[in-house]
């Protein structure tokens, strides 16, 4: 999956559960993020740009390259819209 900051809060999310089966929370601060561009959450001094990940992707190496590349804090939900587990795959979440 393909994302970037131009992509709004809603859209990434529809996207993502779409494509792995479970919702990702998009926070800004401690608090779930407004509906904007992605852009807009992206804190000050980070890289920017475009992620990509799939499926075999691990849940804690999503959450670090989005604070990574974008400065922005993402939690993986898994299937029950619970936190899921950093070990676990994003493709072994949707079974």
């Amino acid at each position: 999956m393909k994302v970037d900051q131009r992509k709004k809060v809603s859209s990434f999310q529809a996207d993502f559960k779409k494509e792995f089966g479970v919702g990702i929370r998009v926070y800004k601060g401690v608090k779930l993020a407004d509906d904007v561009a992605l852009k807009s959450l992206t804190e000050k001094g980070s890289k920017g740009g475009a992620i990509d990940f799939g499926g075999n992707t691990k849940v804690k190496n999503v959450e670090k390259i989005f604070k990574e590349e974008m400065g922005i804090k993402v939690q993986v939900e898994n299937k029950k819209g619970g936190l899921a587990d950093n070990d676990a795959t994003l493709a072994s979440l949707n079974r």
